[in-house]
């Protein structure tokens, strides 16, 4: 390595960013620069879907560190600048503004892209994604009492932009091709409740009915289903995920699979290459498989950890944890279950207060629970020791979670 090295990071993001905080932090004293394609330094995506989006945030509350963080730590920040190209054998970043920049040890930190609709009218004006500030602003700026929106897509982001919507007294119609919201994530059952709390909203949820095409003369005017049923509507907000940003690593000759592949210590397939974020499908120790993580914790705790392993090579392995507010409920979910055997509820799903336990094998590999936040630390302590526990202990509500733990 170089005697004044050079660390680039590819991404201003929250795992970018916090990448470069954590790079200060643990002393490194060599250059750092920071590559971001959006205009704006690094910020908090959670609000763009909620508070931000109702106009109950300011601007400058969702960036993560103050601007001035940037000077006075040396961090060489380049906004509104891509990296269009890897050469793993030459350590350079080619942008496209600018010389390209050499590295000594690289992060890519890209984040994901939006999945689009390709149905016919998917071009109109007014149909929105949301990824960006400058996405929600757009979006805020169509969200008057009264007007017609309709969301295509019931995962998380679409949920919040209806739920959020609803506060703002529009007309709110929800898309979703599947037979209830949130199914991959969440399963059946609970995915039943929360299309009962959106029905409960007067959100028009449609279960069932992929989007066939959006129709207008130059704006968009109705959303036409499957089935044949057209929806009217003001604008339409598309919520149907992310793809991960894996262009570069791919061309550069990274292995990639659903993400960037990383080890621990988030350690791609290249030497001196690492990645974190969205954009990582990462080995979890703790977890014993491999998991791409699409949430605010694990990108920020994850770019921090790849700045640390770029100096000592340490383990990154954490219980994931999130949440998400829709109207006055606040749901948190802990670990990670692709699949499962049983789920097991404790508490009152009638009265929305409970937690729901994702059981694979005899243990818990996810919880989700709404009004019931204090079930969620022992829960991570549980899935994170692997500990057997049985469906009776978890559904008994006289049977504290915290004595399952194990000293």
């Amino acid at each position: 390595m170089a005697a004044t090295p050079t660390f680039v990071i590819v991404g201003a993001n929250l795992a970018g960013g916090r990448a470069a905080e954590a790079l200060r932090k643990e002393g490194f004293g060599g250059r750092v620069v920071l590559i971001g394609a959006e205009p704006d330094p690094p910020y908090e995506r959670p609000p763009l879907s909620k508070e931000y989006l109702r106009g109950e945030e300011e601007r400058d509350k969702l960036f993560i560190l103050p601007q001035q963080f940037y000077p006075e730590n040396d961090v060489d920040l380049r906004l509104g600048t891509a990296a269009t190209a890897l050469d793993v054998r030459e350590r350079t970043v080619e942008l496209d503004k600018g010389v390209p920049v050499k590295y000594d040890k690289l992060l890519i930190a890209t984040g994901g892209r939006v999945r689009r609709l390709a149905v016919p009218g998917s071009d109109l004006e007014g149909v929105y994604y949301l990824r960006t500030v400058a996405d929600s602003e757009r979006i805020a700026a169509e969200m008057a009492p009264g007007r017609r929106l309709v969301v295509a897509g019931a995962g998380f982001i679409g949920a919040e932009v209806a739920a959020s919507a609803r506060v703002k007294g529009l007309e709110v119609a929800v898309v979703e091709m599947e037979t209830v919201p949130l199914k991959h994530a969440l399963g059946e059952e609970v995915g039943r409740v929360y299309a009962d709390i959106h029905r409960d909203q007067g959100v028009d949820l449609r279960l069932g009915e992929p989007v066939a095409r959006f129709e207008g003369s130059r704006r968009v005017e109705r959303v036409v289903c499957a089935s044949g049923d057209a929806i009217d509507c003001d604008f339409v907000v598309v919520g149907v995920g992310i793809e991960p940003e894996t262009s570069l690593a791919e061309a550069a000759g990274i292995e990639v699979g659903n993400g960037i592949v990383v080890n621990e210590y988030c350690e791609t397939s290249v030497p001196d290459v690492y990645a974190a974020g969205d954009v990582a499908n990462h080995y979890n120790a703790l977890l014993g498989e491999r998991l791409r993580v699409e949430h605010w914790q694990n990108a920020q705790n994850q770019g921090a950890a790849a700045a640390v392993s770029m100096l000592r090579r340490e383990t990154f392995a954490e219980v994931p944890w999130f949440w998400s507010d829709q109207y006055d409920l606040n749901m948190q979910y802990a670990g990670y279950a692709s699949t499962w055997d049983e789920v097991v509820f404790r508490g009152s799903v009638e009265e929305r207060r409970f937690t729901a336990f994702y059981l694979r094998d005899g243990r818990i590999r996810a919880a989700m629970a709404i009004g019931r936040a204090r079930d969620i630390r022992p829960a991570r302590e549980l899935i994170g020791r692997g500990v057997g526990v049985g469906a009776a202990a978890l559904r008994d509500e006289e049977v504290d979670l915290r004595s399952l733990v194990p000293d």
